[in-house]
């Protein structure tokens, strides 16, 4: 069975975001180690999940080559098939997507069971703590970049216990430190 995983950026206080939203504390440029280890850990990959509201940037920036990345990434990015999960879309706007709609797990396993390379999941926020509340996600990938912002949108669900395990923590020359975890189930 495919795999999903979910690779996501997170100050080091757990948030994808502030309270509005707000990305600011990114860390860039990344380093080469760090780059690398992204185009790794997409190698296994053959379809990206996303929610609509990161679809209507994500996407976009793809395909117009944003500057600083590898025509590998960028190629890459916008040949994968991407699954856009929403409701209130009913098809896709986009090139090389389709949207899903309806139960996030139905949706999640039944992509899972089809034939095929793993499913990554880069967010939007809604997304990623409705897959984790759900058990879906099978990797995590949490990218921490060294701030913290003190409040805005948490990674994890509110009050929902998630025990994980540690497979690996690695810090990069560009300050992030990846965590790779797996729940444990």
């Amino acid at each position: 069975m495919r795999k999903l995983k979910l690779q996501t950026q997170v100050s080091v206080d757990g948030y994808m975001g502030g309270p509005e939203g707000q990305m600011d504390f990114l860390t860039f440029p990344w380093d080469d180690a760090l780059s690398a280890y992204t185009d790794e850990l997409g190698k296994s990959v053959d379809t990206i999940v996303l929610g609509r509201k990161l679809a209507e940037g994500f996407i976009p920036v793809w395909e117009s080559g944003p500057e600083g990345e590898t025509q590998e990434s960028i190629d890459w990015m916008n040949n994968t098939p991407k699954v856009v999960i929403t409701d209130s879309l009913t098809e896709s706007p986009w090139k090389n997507a389709v949207v899903a709609g309806g139960d996030l797990a139905e949706t999640i396993n039944g992509l899972k069971a089809q034939p095929g390379g793993d499913l990554i999941a880069y967010g939007g926020s809604t997304l990623v703590t409705s897959l984790i509340a759900a058990g879906l996600v099978d990797d995590l990938h949490l990218f921490v970049n060294p701030t913290a912002i003190g409040a805005g949108i948490p990674v994890f669900p509110a009050g929902a216990y998630t025990p994980l395990t540690m497979v690996e923590s690695r810090l990069f020359e560009c300050g992030i430190t990846v965590q790779h975890l797996r729940p444990r189930r």
